[in-house]
């Protein structure tokens, strides 16, 4: 393809807000020849995908895990139904045309029935006691996750040519045993025939591949898509459409009047956003925008004007300042201290291996002669048995753990002399004590381990201090 074009991703919110989306990106005031040269890559609409699996905060299971549950044999069978209305609904909230209407319910129909049918034939395959169908629910999970995709990519089609726009619907979850195609693979083959100076793609944001995509990458799994086709259609720009701005700080915690869009950054700050769970981009996906240097732009559905925040890989801000403050507000701090570890190798290894085994997402660590840290995005009895693990390999050792929160200070470059004194001085003048702190080479973030219960407290404190109280000076330079 050309590179003339830009792949832009929809995210859950603001597919569920169409007029918005209509007026504001898909058409946006564009017409004609203006409104092509655009790849739109779609995620379910908002709530979908929780029906479908379960919730992504709450748990509370959907189809997925009412199946695995085996709660009775009309459990997951009434969750489906409620998939059923709840895209229904969905439709009638978006479509004038009654053609259009019964098309969109009558895709919707088709799909449910065929995942439906495969999930009865798994549920009596289950009931006889001599088969083991634990590979197949991880096929279970991956075509329910496509659903919501399909869903939705199809109605914005749909809608797109009641007003007579050329749109395709590119529809990558088909797969079967006999087609595990590569992602990449799957990706070129769809969009291979489509022109796209006349055309308008939408693609699912689940593509059903060798790979496994919800296996591999959870609920980022849309990204990766998104950033697999800008990469392989050589995209002059990628584009993320979200219900907020990338702002300085949670404009929830420090208001909408003091919170600054960012507007340039790099993908190293892309980087420990996503290290914190903040949805900037996952951070498979940006590796291959950062590797084939094809900028991201993040920007706001409900702000048309506006062009967003720009993520180049060369960006380094033109005075040391703070961009981001940010951080988790409930993670462990896992601690090994062993006496005997001083001059010795191989403990690091041990613990590293047990945060594998249990999944453990590790946000940060530290160690010195004799005691390993790591701060870890995990639930407390998670941490109970990564601990019982350690303690039955090293008997000797004292291991504990803690509940912690973590207020990290971001920025393309944060080598402003006395930031640090000016921090941990806007922490105290608040009383929050500081549990530890680390402060890397680089210049791109501090990160500050404190009580949770000071977590939204040491957010508004270090922005007020660090950036509103901080006069900007200048745009950015291009590193050398």
């Amino acid at each position: 393809m050309s590179g003339l074009h830009s792949v832009e991703k929809i995210g859950g919110t603001s597919m569920a807000a169409t007029a918005s989306l209509f007026d504001n990106v898909l058409i946006a005031g564009r017409s004609g020849d203006d409104l092509y040269n655009r790849i739109f890559v779609v995620s379910a609409y908002a709530g979908m995908t929780d029906l479908l699996l379960e919730h992504k905060k709450s748990g509370v299971p959907g189809v997925y895990g009412r199946f695995i549950a085996d709660d009775g044999a009309d459990g997951w069978l009434e969750a489906m139904a409620k998939v059923r209305e709840a895209m229904h609904d969905r439709n009638g909230e978006m479509f004038a045309r009654t053609a259009s209407l019964e098309e969109a319910n009558a895709f919707v129909d088709l799909r449910i029935a065929a995942v439906q049918d495969c999930l009865a034939d798994l549920g009596r395959l289950r009931s006889h006691g001599r088969f083991c169908v634990k590979e197949q629910l991880l096929t279970v999970r991956e075509l329910l996750a496509g659903l919501g995709e399909a869903h939705s990519a199809h109605s914005t089609a749909l809608l797109l040519r009641d007003r007579g726009i050329n749109a395709t619907f590119v529809d990558l979850t088909l797969w079967d045993q006999d087609d595990l195609r590569s992602l990449d693979e799957r990706i070129v083959e769809a969009l291979a025939p489509i022109d796209l100076r006349h055309t308008m793609p939408i693609v699912t944001g689940y593509a059903g591949c060798r790979e496994g995509m919800v296996r591999r990458y959870a609920r980022g799994y849309s990204e990766m898509t998104f950033s697999r086709i800008a990469v392989l259609t050589h995209a002059r720009e990628a584009i993320i459409h979200k219900e907020f701005h990338l702002s300085s700080a949670d404009p929830r915690l420090v208001g909408e009047a003091a919170a600054r869009k960012i507007g340039r950054t790099n993908y190293d700050v892309a980087d420990q956003l996503a290290n914190l769970g903040m949805e900037a981009i996952h951070p498979r996906a940006g590796r291959g925008l950062r590797q084939t240097s094809i900028p991201l732009r993040v920007r706001n559905t409900f702000d048309r004007e506006d062009e967003g925040t720009l993520i180049c890989g060369d960006y380094v801000s033109d005075t040391p300042r703070v961009e981001i403050i940010t951080g988790v507000r409930s993670m462990q701090a896992l601690q090994f201290f062993e006496q005997d570890m001083v001059g010795e190798k191989g403990y690091d290894a041990a613990i590293l291996d047990a945060l594998t085994r249990h999944g453990a997402w590790i946000v940060s660590k530290s160690s010195n002669a004799n005691t390993i840290t790591h701060y870890l995005s995990i639930d407390a009895a998670t941490v109970k048995r990564i601990m019982a693990d350690l303690q039955s390999l090293y008997p000797d050792a004292a291991i504990s753990a803690q509940p912690v929160a973590m207020v990290s200070v971001i920025g393309s470059d944060i080598s402003r002399p006395g930031l640090v004194p000016d921090a941990l001085d806007a922490l105290a003048a608040a009383d929050i004590d500081m549990v530890a702190m680390q402060h890397q080479i680089r210049n791109v973030d501090i990160q500050f381990i404190i009580d949770c219960a000071n977590f939204d407290t040491a957010v508004r404190v270090l922005h007020q201090r660090l950036i509103e109280d901080v006069v900007d000076q200048g745009e950015g330079r291009q590193a050398a």
